[in-house]
């Protein structure tokens, strides 16, 4: 027969597992958003080189280009291949326009943005922003359902969308030397980890808030099922 222990085993392993599929499922989904957006990148630069080469070609038949023609279009693909290499992609959201965002889309592109914040961020940071995304992840499924007339909606849209942004923002404010300095007491890194550290517990009782509303609907509803038809049962009989 399994103790006690066994079973607090077995849950701890159920939960790990849990987590390392969300993990898995948002490194994937991170690994498909740069994936597509390098090779729209290649594809971008490759249409607008192609598209030069043909328009050297059209007027090389017209009108001989000569060495300083030939160098005219080197400096035009070089240019081409910065600007489309660099230039931010259509499919980046700034935080500015997160309100704008459709209430259950509003996670995922608050998860996205912080996804490509990870470079100016501290290694002591990165379990928490790994933490969020998934947590971001599973509240974007709740908020399909949820009326953007409702309180908890403004509640949503001003933690995801407003308050982890100008966290984040506010840190990378700061000069990098002196991020690791402490002020007060707490250094700028050790700041942006508690800060973080909040949100995630805040967004975690969202979550189970919102379950709850959920848990308490199915439970009146079976009420009623139960009500309704048992009830006409036993008048039946």
């Amino acid at each position: 027969m399994p103790t006690e222990i066994d079973r607090q085993i077995d849950r701890a392993s159920e939960v790990l597992n849990r987590s390392r599929e969300r993990y898995t499922t948002l490194s994937s989904r991170a690994k498909k958003r740069r994936e597509a957006e390098i090779l729209g990148r290649i594809g971008r630069i490759a249409a607008a080189v192609g598209a030069i080469l043909i328009g050297a070609i059209v007027v090389g038949w017209f009108i001989p280009l000569g060495m300083g023609g030939a160098l005219l279009v080197m400096a035009a693909l070089i240019a081409v291949t910065l600007f489309f290499g660099l230039a931010p992609t259509s499919r980046e959201v700034a935080p500015e326009k997160f309100g704008e965002a459709p209430l259950a889309r509003l996670p995922h592109q608050t998860e996205e943005w912080l996804d490509r914040q990870r470079p100016s961020l501290p290694g002591a940071a990165m379990p928490l922003v790994d933490m969020i995304g998934m947590k971001l992840d599973v509240l974007a499924g709740q908020l399909k359902t949820l009326n953007e007339a409702e309180p908890a909606a403004a509640e949503v849209r001003k933690l995801v969308g407003e308050q982890l942004p100008e966290l984040i923002k506010g840190y990378q404010r700061v000069p990098d030397n002196l991020r690791g300095v402490d002020r007060f007491g707490q250094s700028p890194d050790k700041q942006l980890v508690d800060g973080l550290a909040l949100i995630d517990q805040e967004i975690s009782q969202m979550s189970a808030q919102l379950a709850q509303g959920d848990l308490d609907a199915l439970a009146t509803r079976g009420r009623y099922l139960q009500i309704r038809y048992r009830g006409d049962d036993e008048v039946s009989g």
